[in-house]
Formats: C-alpha cells, structure tokens, sequence
C-alpha cells in the first residue's frame, strides 16, 4: 500500500512537472510579443507621479463594472474601450477625443522618460497593430479599461504578464 501511494505521488508529480512543461511551451509558442523587451517600459509603472489629472482615474474607477459593448459610450448602454476613454475625458476633463483608439494615439504627448501619471492613456499591441486597445491608467501599476464582449470594464495591473508584453506606450492629455 505505501509503496502504490509512492507510486501514485511520484506518478502526480511527474504529470504536473510535464503539465507545467507542456503549457509553457504551448503558451511561448502561442505569444508573437516579448514581455522582456517591454519589462523596462513597464518597470516606470511602480513610480506615482501626479500630474493634476486624478479626476480623470477617479472617473474611470467608477466606471468599473458597466457591461461591455461594441461601440458603446455611455454607462447606460456599455462602453468598448475607445467609448470608455472618450466618456471619462469628456465627463472629467472637458476634453473631446477621437472615437478611435488609432486617432486618439496621436493626441497628448508621450510619457517614454518619465513615470505615468493617473489619467494618462496607456495603449496596448492586441491584434498586431501597435494601437489597437487602450485604456486609463490609474495609479499604483493599474488600469482601467473595457476588455472585450462579453465582460465588463475592469480595473487591471498593467505588470500581469499578458498587458506587460502588450504594452505599446503611455500618454498624456493635459486639459
């Protein structure tokens, strides 16, 4: 009996030692992007600073939980996450943006040298195109955005290994 129960841990262990393994692998083999060429872009997300914009985070904050939705705009109706960004700046800011993530990548000025601040843009690589989701950074290496059909908008740490690797750059819009 002691030596079927060896067996049977050796056996458990061998198999998730291979599990692990074998996801790895899979899950490397299945990711175009490289968390390590983006590890110091993210690294500056540990570093607050503020830059008069919190109202912006608070905003989008509590948004946190409106369903999603394909070009939506508004909490009643849900928000997509060009919808969400330009709902909060509108609300909270009084600045009018672009409904695309595309156009809005090119408004403010990148934060490249310097620590982001809450309220800035950051933008995300998901599809292949280097501005294709993006959402509200809002202190403490977290970020608020609308994800995807099917969920809500969520508060995120942009150091999960997924965002860290999708990471394009952060900007900011100054009211």
């Amino acid at each position: 009996m002691l030596l079927t129960h060896s067996k049977q841990t050796l056996s458990c262990r061998t198999l998730a030692g291979c599990g692990i393994f074998i996801c790895a692998i899979a899950l490397s083999g299945c990711s175009t992007f490289n968390a390590r060429s983006n590890a110091a872009k993210v690294a500056q997300f540990k570093q607050d600073t503020s830059v008069g914009t919190e109202d912006i985070s608070i905003t989008a904050v509590g948004l946190v939980g409106v369903p999603y939705r394909y070009g939506g705009n508004n909490p009643k109706g849900g928000f997509d996450c060009s919808g969400l960004i330009a709902y909060v700046y509108s609300k909270s800011a009084n600045i009018k943006l672009p409904r695309t993530i595309q156009e809005m990548s090119s408004k403010g000025q990148g934060v490249e040298n310097q620590a982001p601040a809450p309220g800035d843009l950051i933008f995300f690589n998901t599809t292949g195109e280097k501005y294709s989701h993006a959402g509200i950074y809002v202190g403490q290496g977290r970020f608020v955005h609308a994800p995807s059909a099917g969920g809500t908008v969520r508060l995120e740490y942009i150091t999960t290994p997924y965002w860290a690797a999708r990471f394009t750059e952060a900007r900011r819009l100054t009211p």
